[in-house]
């Protein structure tokens, strides 16, 4: 018997500032247009682990009300900061989406670039279920990053060689797993749905130009003054450092650690450098098809034909 055919869906993924939320609102609205193929919505969901928590906004560059032009958009401000939102939460939340909008028969846009939420759903990742470990964590949110990457070197060098060693926050729960296993076993996947995989990667001028920019745009826009709100709210210092990027500099700013200038230029080498380890992740996936702009001219064609398979 033949199996019956995958769900299809729409992935947009690319380095952050390369234009990815812009073009996801154009190819949703380029289907409730022309309903292709029975389609007569589009719906997106948000890939990216910051945009998940609430009051994480201008610093993690969320789509607003406005910017959405009238387009559903689900994956933000489901989780609390206080709270650690894991791959393996991120991956049910998005299967329950993924199956409601299938019945409604809207197009499901998966949006961000957060690569690996991106592939725990593309792939049905089964995940290690190895439950939270709290003073686990607390000891080791004590080690510097290096620090945390030479222990999971030490313990699982072949779990080292795949992960990000700049993110604290998976270097810390591949360690939590290996406290319970002796090694990280390889992902269990197997494709979920049939995807069309949209990949934006402008030259890096042109992308360092907007990244520039964005910054100079959100520090105007009130960057700062959130982050002090979130820490009047309950957010630790730490805890605010521990998301990394605009949320790292600007907490250490606020503590007196850096001046102003050198949050700015500090911040700003370190979005470079994670738009790099971000195409060194997509770049392994042989299916993208790649743009150097966020244009839905350029994809118009693809989209028809693959939605009318």
């Amino acid at each position: 018997m033949s199996q019956p055919p995958l769900p299809k869906a729409i992935i947009v993924l690319g380095p952050t500032a390369s234009g990815k939320s812009d073009l996801a609102v154009d190819i949703a609205l380029f289907i409730k247009k022309h309903h292709i193929l029975g389609f007569s919505n589009a719906a997106v969901i948000s890939a990216d682990s910051r945009q998940v928590y609430k009051g994480f906004n201008i610093g993690a560059g969320k789509i607003t009300h406005t910017e959405m032009r009238g387009i559903p958009h689900y994956g933000l401000d489901i989780a609390s900061p206080k709270r650690r939102f894991t791959v393996s939460q991120y991956q049910r939340y998005t299967n329950k989406i993924l199956s409601h909008l299938t019945k409604q028969h809207t197009l499901p846009i998966i949006c961000g670039g957060t690569g690996l939420y991106i592939d725990s759903v593309l792939y049905n990742y089964v995940l290690p279920k190895v439950k939270p470990n709290l003073a686990l964590r607390e000891k080791l949110e004590k080690l510097s990053t290096e620090k945390l990457f030479l222990l999971l070197i030490k313990k699982d060098p072949t779990r080292a060689r795949t992960i990000d060693k700049h993110n604290r926050r998976r270097l810390i729960r591949a360690l939590e797993i290996l406290h319970e296993q002796k090694t990280i076993s390889p992902l269990e996947k197997s494709l979920a749905f049939n995807a069309l995989i949209i990949g934006i990667n402008p030259t890096q001028q042109i992308l360092y130009t907007k990244i520039h920019a964005r910054l100079l745009k959100r520090l105007h826009a009130g960057m700062i003054a959130e982050v002090k709100k979130l820490h009047a709210g309950g957010l630790s210092y730490a805890r605010l450092e521990s998301f990394g990027l605009e949320y790292k500099y600007v907490a250490q700013f606020l503590q007196g650690k850096i001046s102003k200038q050198e949050m700015i230029a500090q911040l700003e080498q370190e979005i470079k450098k994670y738009t790099k380890r971000q195409m060194t992740w997509f770049k392994r996936n042989e299916g993208i098809q790649w743009i150097n702009q966020a244009n839905i001219g350029l994809i118009k064609k693809n989209l028809i034909t693959f939605l009318n398979k």
